[in-house]
């Protein structure tokens, strides 16, 4: 296949996928439930929901199937990555950045990462309790990666350094976890 179908079919699929997601988001406000109580066709779990990179070595690909070109490389174990889409054995993911892509299901995990917002200036506070005032404990530089034990509506409590480090970092301060959830 040239190169300009490879771009002619990604873009075509870029379209497809971008429709049917609008649809779906449509869908379910007309069904009167919000956005992000959404389910999955394939898994019937919610989408968008965050998950994290199990494979030491991920390929993400510009579209649903081991045909299509790798877009990213992935080196990071425990990376927190949002779905936004399902289709087969297939997620459309999201990292931190903004970039998405598809992945297989296999690259992906259950357990609950996430990092210090990248968006941040300043480091954020790891601390011995969940209150502004508490003991700190650690400061956590912008993109640090954290194990999420536990989260309520404004803090979470989190594993740094592998779990040998562990506290509450205000919720607002991390990518990874939504605003509205909690984990237990």
């Amino acid at each position: 296949m040239s190169v300009r179908a490879m771009l002619r079919l990604s873009l075509l699929c870029h379209l497809v996928v971008g429709s049917s997601h609008g649809a779906s988001v449509a869908q379910a406000q007309r069904e009167g439930s919000p956005p992000w109580e959404r389910k999955g066709r394939e898994t019937g779990l919610p989408v968008p929901r965050f998950v994290s990179l199990k494979a030491d070595n991920a390929r993400m690909r510009i579209g649903p199937a081991f045909e299509y070109a790798i877009q990213w490389l992935y080196r990071a174990p425990g990376l927190p990555l949002e779905i936004i889409e399902e289709y087969g054995n297939w997620r459309q993911v999201r990292d931190c950045d903004g970039i998405s892509g598809w992945m297989h299901r296999s690259l992906l995990s259950g357990a609950r990462t996430a990092v210090v917002g990248p968006w941040r200036n300043s480091m954020a506070s790891l601390s011995e309790r969940p209150r502004k005032d508490g003991r700190e404990k650690a400061k956590l530089e912008p993109r640090v990666r954290v194990q999420i034990l536990s989260c309520s509506l404004a803090w979470c409590y989190v594993g740094a350094e592998n779990g040998s480090v562990r506290g509450f970092v205000e919720k607002s301060a991390l990518w990874g976890v939504y605003p509205h959830e909690t984990i237990n």
